[in-house]
């Protein structure tokens, strides 16, 4: 069954770019956006990790920790965030354990499978309040932070 709005956020355990890792439950007192993309280094997940990255300002000041996550190993993880000095940390997943958990969709191109785009607001108790699939990269970032004034003001 897949996760639902107001369902408490899985409990995960993930290494970052550096090999460090991440639990779930450390984050716990800020909003948290887990945004899932296909692959490092391509056009569109690169024109959104830059775009959250560019922005991480912005989330900081509202109390949110950005994580975008992929299916690629730490090695490719550490190689796209030199690469464009982001500044938040992508987690791996390459067993696809927690995207699968999570109910992210995957697609074919080309005959080989991906996971799809797709991003999840949590709120500073562990609770998912939002989901957002077919995430179009350009001008995601802007959505998530209209959303989260939005939520946090409830």
């Amino acid at each position: 069954m897949a996760l639902q709005l107001g369902d408490e956020f899985v409990d995960f355990s993930l290494p970052n770019q550096n090999g460090e890792i991440i639990h779930f439950n450390d984050l716990k007192g800020a909003w948290v956006l887990l945004f899932v993309y296909p692959k490092d280094d391509t056009p569109g997940c690169t024109i959104e990790s830059r775009a959250f990255s560019d922005n991480l300002e912005q989330f900081k000041e509202l109390n949110t920790k950005v994580f975008g996550i992929s299916a690629d190993d730490v090695n490719s993880h550490k190689d796209f965030v030199k690469k464009y000095d982001l500044k938040m940390d992508l987690l791996a997943d390459p067993d696809g354990h927690l995207l699968g958990a999570l109910g992210v969709k995957q697609s074919e191109f080309q005959g080989a499978k991906y996971w799809d785009r797709t991003s999840f607001l949590i709120n500073p108790s562990g609770m998912l309040k939002k989901v957002y699939l077919n995430v179009n990269p350009k001008g995601h970032e802007e959505q998530v932070l209209n959303d989260i004034k939005a939520l946090a003001s409830e």
